[in-house]
């Protein structure tokens, strides 16, 4: 497919206890898990060199345990022990504030340098739905807009060398009478209604206020503006490691750190599946590293994000060099996903090995933005990817919420995927470019649908390379 005016409709077919040894180590400790490294070349040579480039924490070797501070464990309110504890951490120069198994109820933990939260077997944290405890504000990125907002229920900013891990399970306590409500009328909670306390008269006036260039301390949106904040947020912070805990029924999105730079997330499950549930939002970041991990969430699984409009561009700072592998996802509205707030660009994501199966999974990979949002997403590249059960397998889509309705055409060329097999989805594609701005350079190779409804429809694409792809058992040849 070559003319930039060519509009192909593919039409209906019929068919369906201590942070591990890794921390503080060389990155040499990544490499059980890693293919060999003669399977890394052409493009895909820069992982290696993008892993060898992330760093992880290095936790000075002193505990602070919370029963030996005086938390009991027994579900009572723990915000002035973990306080405690955080300060005790900060006052030393670091160390791992460690949480025995038992229950502990809390307010906002707000992590500092050199400090470790880590959870034992067995250990429960239940962060309290009360909104007043996640005040006074802090900065924050909200759907990719900065502003000074409710406090993230675990949060860090500017700070260095931070790991949140352990075996033990994080719940935000959110649900359809907390938390949730505020989304307004949605498909998560049955009781949703747009009458009474939501999000929509803030969230209009904060895009307003980004647009109209209002400085980010004057866009106060703490109480009173009913805009949830994440489970997990990092805020400018290097060094960071999540691994091996359970999140459950966050807020917002679940893990969302923000420019970030040698982030890794290993083995962590994500369970949330209220409105907006993202899994992993890595915002503006760099270095990062997604691998091994269980996503079952009420939004996208992974969504790669870097601002929205006016302050993505105002920022401009890219999320590049991400390395997603051995994960696996199930419930979702995308299992890897670039977008929707992405006005800052996307660069240099590999994603490898990973596994994606749910009757209620909406989209294999996906691409959203449009004339609003806009953004330069390139050299995108996705291998050995096994889909079950989803609806639709491969989305680009210019015409996500606004559509063309600005003037920031997207810039989206370079993704490659090959070695893709989908056992039975809705529809295999849905791939819209503008006409005046096509998608470009899509490669498609060594991959196969099994089952699918519907091919989907490509149009306003540049440059479509497929190689050795089967549709329901036919050779899928585009003209």
């Amino acid at each position: 497919m070559t003319g930039l005016n060519r509009r192909v409709f593919l039409q209906s077919v019929l068919a369906a206890a201590i942070v591990p040894a890794a921390v503080g180590l060389p990155m040499q400790a990544l490499a059980m898990s890693r293919p060999p490294r003669a399977q890394y070349h052409g493009p895909w040579a820069q992982v290696p060199k993008i892993l060898s480039s992330i760093k992880l924490p290095v936790i000075p070797a002193r505990d602070f345990n919370l029963k030996v501070l005086g938390a009991r464990g027994e579900g009572e309110d723990a915000s002035a022990i973990f306080a405690m504890a955080v300060e005790a951490s900060r006052k030393a120069g670091g160390g791992r504030i460690v949480v025995p198994a038992g229950i502990y109820r809390t307010g906002p933990i707000h992590m500092v340098s050199n400090t470790e939260l880590h959870l034992e077997e067995g250990a429960e944290i239940h962060f309290i739905p009360e909104p007043e405890r996640y005040l006074p504000a802090v900065k924050t990125r909200w759907e990719g807009m900065e502003m000074m907002g409710y406090s993230p229920l675990i949060y860090a900013y500017k700070a260095e060398n931070i790991a949140l891990t352990g075996k033990g399970l994080i719940d935000g306590g959110a649900n359809c009478d907390t938390w949730w409500p505020w989304k307004g009328e949605n498909t998560k909670c049955d009781n949703s209604s747009n009458d009474g306390e939501t999000q929509h008269i803030a969230r209009s006036r904060l895009m307003d206020e980004v647009e109209a260039g209002v400085p980010v301390i004057e866009r106060q949106y703490a109480a009173g503006s009913n805009l949830r904040p994440p489970l997990v947020q990092f805020y400018e912070c290097r060094n960071v490691l999540i691994e091996g805990v359970t999140l459950e029924n966050s807020p917002f999105w679940v893990i969302h750190p923000v420019l970030c730079e040698s982030l890794t997330v290993r083995n962590v499950t994500t369970r949330s599946h209220g409105p907006n549930s993202d899994g992993c939002d890595p915002e503006s970041c760099r270095n990062v590293l997604i691998e091994g991990c269980l996503f079952d969430n009420g939004d996208d699984c992974i969504a790669i994000k870097s601002g929205r409009n006016a302050d993505g561009r105002r920022l401009n700072a890219p999320t590049e060099n991400v390395v997603v592998r051995n994960c696996q996802m199930r419930d979702g509205h995308g299992g890897l996903v670039l977008g929707s707030e992405i006005s800052g660009g996307v660069r240099n994501v590999f994603m490898e090995d990973c596994v994606m199966s749910s009757p209620h999974l909406e989209r294999g990979l996906r691409i959203k933005t449009n004339a609003m949002r806009g953004g330069e997403i390139h050299d995108i590249y996705i291998r050995n990817l096994t889909i079950g059960q989803v609806k639709d397998v491969i989305v680009i889509n210019f015409f996500y919420e606004e559509g063309d309705k600005g003037r920031f055409d997207p810039n989206v060329y370079n993704i490659q995927v090959e070695n893709l097999v989908c056992e039975e989805a809705d529809r295999a594609f849905h791939i819209r470019g503008f006409e005046r701005a096509p998608i470009r350079g899509l490669q498609i190779s060594n991959s196969r649908i099994d089952q699918a409804a519907s091919l989907g429809v490509i149009e306003q694409v540049s440059g479509l390379t497929v190689n050795n792809v089967t549709i329901n058992g036919q050779a899928f040849k585009p003209s």
